[in-house]
């Protein structure tokens, strides 16, 4: 069962999740076993999930473009398509490294739109912003669109489309891990879940394995901040407070916008 969920799902699904989607399927086949038991039975089996890192720089920031205030500082969604993040990550190729660009809701964790090509042009976050735009489910509301000080955020042909679009700009001020940590736990989790940290044939197989995980990222995985439901319900039914991934929420306000 845990095999067949990761194949399906993802191959680095923790525990907690596992047991949370399984439990009925074992009720059915009359496995008795409580959480603590299952973690016993993963790590007999050497089935637990590994620490992995990476390291490679993406961001660029030392350029001539204009570079937006925080708007969400201390501030957290209350809604979906109130609040989208941006980042850029890359994937290596036998052809060398290619770039994915994702816009993603902070709110639902759904992933609006994204984007993989051979280069890390403003064209490429800009393709993918399009899709996300295309994508979405409450055309009325307004939006904040958040990301790093990346030259392709700040370049005039993005800035220009998202405003023209009603979407205002925002990005990070210093180095803070979670000014964008959603958009950077998204991209691990693309990453190291679904095969994109691997070295892929070409850019053609990683655009179609993107795709995919997207898919599969929106509509069957479940998240721990969405209280283990799926991106795709939440966005359309959001019922749920929002969890930041701060450690001290005391100070976090809901945003205003």
């Amino acid at each position: 069962m845990v095999k067949d969920y990761r194949n399906k799902v993802g191959q680095r699904t923790g525990g907690i999740k596992l047991y949370a989607e399984l439990k009925a399927q074992m009720n059915i086949v009359n496995i008795k076993m409580g959480r603590d038991k299952f973690f016993k039975f993963l790590r007999n089996n050497d089935l637990l999930v590994r620490k992995l890192k990476n390291y490679h720089i993406t961001t660029n920031s030392n350029h001539r473009f204009h570079k937006y205030k925080n708007l969400i500082k201390d501030s957290v969604p209350t809604r979906p398509e109130q609040l989208w993040v941006s980042d850029i990550t890359y994937v290596k190729t036998e052809n060398g490294h290619n770039y994915l660009a994702l816009v993603t809701d902070a709110y639902s964790k759904q992933i609006m739109g994204f984007k993989l090509d051979n280069h890390m042009k403003a064209s490429l976050c800009v393709d993918a912003l399009k899709m996300a735009i295309k994508n979405r489910k409450y055309p009325d509301k307004k939006i904040i669109h958040h990301s790093d000080r990346g030259f392709q955020y700040c370049s005039n042909e993005y800035t220009k489309f998202a405003e023209s679009n009603g979407i205002t700009m925002s990005m990070t001020e210093q180095y803070d891990p979670y000014e964008n940590a959603i958009a950077e736990r998204i991209n691990r989790t693309l990453k190291y879940e679904y095969g994109l940290r691997l070295s892929i044939k070409n850019t053609e197989l990683a655009q179609k394995m993107t795709k995919e995980a997207v898919y599969i990222y929106n509509n069957l995985r479940v998240h721990f901040s969405l209280d283990l439901r799926k991106p795709a319900e939440v966005h359309m039914n959001p019922n749920i407070p929002y969890k930041s991934y701060r450690r001290n929420k005391k100070n976090l306000k809901q945003l205003n916008i």
